[in-house]
């Protein structure tokens, strides 16, 4: 299975942000839309990712001011991305490995998708569930 299975059930318009954008500005967005992160758009190129950790860090370390800075000069970059033809177990191992819970989804350059790890896991869970009930009922029919 890859990525473009996930991609299948998400909305086709991916949220994002804007390198110029003020930090209060995207933590009011990332709030109203219930979400911890969002890729980093520069013309049709995924320069970065912002997330809660970005904000997390940012307080941390200059305080309120922090809300005042733009988005590029506080995201996570580069971004780490994978494409629709990336295997989902791999995605899942490099989320791992790097510690991170999102993955902007890149054909020819440009973003089409963006993943989270629940995405992955969700997707897995799903697939194992109805492979045990496949299992179950080819034992239930012998």
């Amino acid at each position: 299975m890859t990525i473009s299975a996930i991609l299948a059930n998400h909305r086709p318009d991916v949220l994002t942000a804007s390198p110029d954008e003020s930090v209060g500005d995207l933590v009011v967005r990332l709030a109203e839309n219930r979400i911890g992160a969002l890729p980093v758009i520069d013309g049709k190129s995924v320069i970065g990712i912002f997330s809660e950790r970005d904000i997390v860090y940012g307080v941390a370390k200059h305080g309120a001011s922090f809300l005042t800075k733009t988005v590029a000069d506080t995201m996570t970059a580069p971004a780490i991305s994978v494409t629709p033809d990336t295997a989902i177990l791999y995605a899942l191992s490099l989320m791992t490995k790097r510690r991170i819970r999102h993955l902007p989804v890149i054909k020819d350059r440009a973003l089409v998708g963006f993943v989270s790890i629940g995405d992955l896991v969700k997707h897995r869970i799903e697939k194992i569930e109805a492979e045990a009930a496949a299992m179950r009922d080819y034992i239930n029919m012998a």
